[in-house]
């Protein structure tokens, strides 16, 4: 996850260049940008509704599976393009790095999918969330920020805003008005969607194509986006149409507008399409971007422009920086191109260049063989400079910005950050890019579902996570964590606030929307324990075959995973619990006692007669019987005797149910194990044996790890040591390094 902006300016004498017929062609010279004050660009207004809804403010996961036939149906490889596009972009822009600005001018081009007119269409300006503290972005960044930690919270100083001004808007000459509208209800202030009225329908099934001038400023770098010093990186930079959903796509039921406007936590989604971009920008800058780069980059003065083009993708962004080298490899794998695989660095940051692009490789084999071969024949990684650690951990189509260290050692959380965060931005390459989900509404099937399949390659990779220094661990301190037990930890699993599908905006905090992907990732985990791994893998290449290039909702998901599995009960309990709902888990063993099966005082029967048996009697007998035991075994092991032992076990349950295994284990070493799966809050499980009981624990094989205390799983008959040993040992060593290390002085 992460972002950023963008403009183009063209010279008055030499003509603004146009997209035609497959090359750029001279044409009269390109309107100034108009402000929004002006008659072109009227100020901020409620939102008028279109003759197509807007889709819910409220929106959050869906629950209706979409129809066989949503976006086109499945792709089956045979079509002619890899995606049903739908919009194609061409763009011209020209970087000024003193001012930091990108001026622009692009010809969209767009298919109407809908069976009716459209008489207007809907333009994200995202830039402007970074405008003033105005937007709803900004708005949404106080209430949440005070509520839990995020990124992109540092204060914007002055000069350091950003924001995207829409110039002239044409329709085969014609100028457009347009507005700003609110699709959320957020502030008059925001100014991230407007509303393009058109001068003639798009009719069923027809295109339109709209000419525009754009002028973007781009602010300090925040939350992914920006410039810092000589770099910039350049995200959610140009004028992107929004999305209309069709009936029976993600729970649609009518046409609508899916064109929310940038929520502080949210990222995007668009339709698929073709992305042909021009970046004039000084001839001493290196230019990095999606798609494939066509040709050496053309001299112009004192400039050079790079030319880029990427089809059957949703975004499109740039960096550019001056010093910058680049590292390649290759990728050759079933299926997939032969893909070249380039690291974007700057100098100072040379140790993570050959890092990045080896996770980079790796991360290609994996997802190419567990969910399908990757499609493109470009990757590009980004390494952020020095003090843009902001711009770091940021994904688009075929590009992403990765972390940034000038020394990676092994087995450090330098090397585990560095790793995970580039196979995390490369993953989303899949769920983000090739999935398409809508981020605003179900970020889940993004980030959290990503999540869970790069923990599951560094688990098959072997990959622990060392969250202390070599230097603590010289002295026996801390072993290395396994990654779905990191991400437990993170998981705020007593007490989650919201839904994991809940969409990315309507939560209590900023640090709730983070466990979208810890919780989900611990859950994905837990469903996989249930269904069998290979099974969860089989299920998602199939998710993956029927979606890509799609825009699947979580009740997709969902029906996948049950048809495949043939489950669909467990999946649709795990779904309802933690996908739709906020349960929990806390199983817990809350007792265990064993006793011995003891003759009993009282009135008994014996050779048709009655007869009284007193408790002194009866425990002198006892002994007598325990000593006679006791020297015809004299190396009988203990918990062993003349008389069998009863062993009840007491489990409860504080949560949601879930199945459960209890192991109980004897003290001669034998085990017994009882599967818990009924609604009692809690239960007694008694075991007659001639041995005696020694402990009892839920879930064994640790296969729940949204369990929210591990540690009252399991209890023994008699108090156990070895926590409060482990730590002593752990001090002792630690105290004995120090004054040895003393001693050496």
């Amino acid at each position: 996850m992460r972002r950023e902006l963008a403009r183009f300016v063209f010279s008055a004498m030499a003509g603004a260049l146009s997209y035609a017929g497959g090359a750029w062609a001279q044409v009269s010279p390109a309107p100034q940008p108009a402000a929004a004050s002006t008659a072109a660009t009227p100020p901020a207004v409620t939102a008028v509704p279109a003759d197509i809804p807007f889709a819910s403010p409220r929106a959050g996961f869906v629950r209706t599976p979409s129809a066989p036939e949503a976006w086109g149906g499945p792709r089956t490889g045979n079509e002619p393009t890899l995606s049903d596009r739908v919009v194609s972009y061409r763009i011209q822009a020209r970087l000024d790095p003193d001012k930091h600005t990108v001026d622009g001018q692009q010809q969209l081009t767009w298919r109407n999918r809908s069976d009716r007119p459209v008489s207007a269409v809907f333009l994200h300006l995202y830039l402007n969330a970074f405008e003033s503290e105005g937007s709803t972005f900004f708005t949404e960044r106080r209430l949440l920020a005070a509520h839990g930690g995020s990124r992109g919270i540092a204060p914007v100083k002055k000069g350091e805003w950003g924001y995207i001004d829409l110039g002239n808007v044409e329709q085969d000459g014609a100028a457009l008005r347009w507005r700003y509208v609110h699709p959320d209800g957020g502030p008059d202030t925001d100014h991230t969607v407007v509303r393009v009225d058109l001068a003639q329908p798009v009719p069923a099934g027809g295109s339109i194509t709209l000419d525009m001038n754009f002028h973007s400023q781009l602010p300090r770098v925040i939350l992914r986006t920006g410039y810092v010093g000589t770099f910039h990186m350049v995200g959610q930079w140009f004028p992107k149409i929004g999305v209309l959903e069709l009936p029976g796509e993600r729970g649609a039921t009518e046409p609508r507008w899916n064109v929310h406007e940038f929520h502080f936590n949210s990222e995007f989604y668009a339709d698929f399409g073709e992305y042909d971009v021009r970046v004039t920008a000084p001839k001493e800058y290196v230019v990095a971007a999606v798609g494939e780069q066509q040709g050496a980059p053309a001299p112009e003065g004192n400039d050079l422009t790079w030319h880029f083009i990427q089809g059957d993708v949703h975004d499109f962004a740039w960096m550019a920086a001056p010093g910058y080298k680049t590292l390649d490899g290759e990728y050759a794998g079933p299926g997939s191109p032969k893909v070249k695989v380039r690291v974007v660095y700057p100098p100072e940051y040379a140790a993570s260049a050959k890092p990045v692009l080896e996770a980079s490789i790796d991360s290609l084999a994996y997802f190419s063989s567990t969910l399908g071969p990757y499609p493109y024949k470009t990757v590009t990684a980004v390494v952020p400079p020095f003090n843009a650690a902001e711009a770091g951990g940021m994904e688009y189509p075929t590009f992403f910005t990765a972390e940034s260290f000038t020394k990676v050692a092994p087995k450090t959380l330098d090397e585990y950050e560095l790793d995970f965060v580039t196979i995390h931005e490369f993953g989303h390459g899949y769920f983000y890019g090739l999935l398409a989900s809508n981020e605003f509404e179900e970020p889940m099937l993004d980030e959290g579902l990503n999540e869970y399949w790069d923990d599951r390659m560094l688990r098959d990779r072997g990959q622990a996570v060392y969250l202390t220094k070599p230097f603590w661990r010289f002295f026996g301190v801390e072993p290395p964590l396994d990654v779905f037990t990191l991400e437990r930890l993170s998981a705020t699993l007593r007490h989650p606030s919201d839904p994991l599908g809940q969409n990315a905006w309507d939560r209590l905090s900023s640090a709730d929307y983070g466990t979208v992907y810890s919780r989900t990732a611990t859950a994905m985990h837990d469903l996989e324990e249930r269904l069998g791994k290979d099974v969860t893998e089989e299920a998602f290449r199939q998710y993956y075959a029927t979606w890509h290039f799609r825009h699947p909702g979580i009740a997709d998901l969902q029906a996948t995973l049950a048809a495949v599995s043939g489950k669909p009960d467990v999946v649709a309990q795990v779904f309802d619990q933690y996908v739709y709902g906020t349960e929990r888990i806390d199983d817990s063993v809350s007792e265990i006692v064993s006793e011995e099966v003891l003759p009993l005082a009282g009135n008994r029967t014996k050779d048709g007669r009655r007869e009284e048996l007193t408790s002194d009697d009866n425990a002198a007998a006892v002994e007598k019987q325990r000593d006679a035991w006791e020297k015809a075994h004299p190396k009988a092991a203990p918990g062993t005797g003349p008389f069998p032992w009863k062993t009840t076990v007491t489990v409860r349950r504080d949560a949601a149910r879930v199945p459960q295994m209890l192991k109980v284990t004897f003290m001669d070493g034998s085990v017994e194990t009882v599967r818990w799966d009924d609604d009692r809050r809690w239960a007694r499980f008694v075991f007659t044996k001639p041995v005696k009981g020694a402990s009892a624990e839920l879930d064994p094989d640790r296969k729940i790890y949204l369990d929210s205390n591990k540690l009252n799983d399991s209890r023994t008959v008699e108090a156990d040591h070895a926590a409060s040993h482990r730590w002593g040992a752990d001090v002792a060593a630690l105290l004995q390094g120090f004054y040895a290390l003393l001693g050496t002085l």
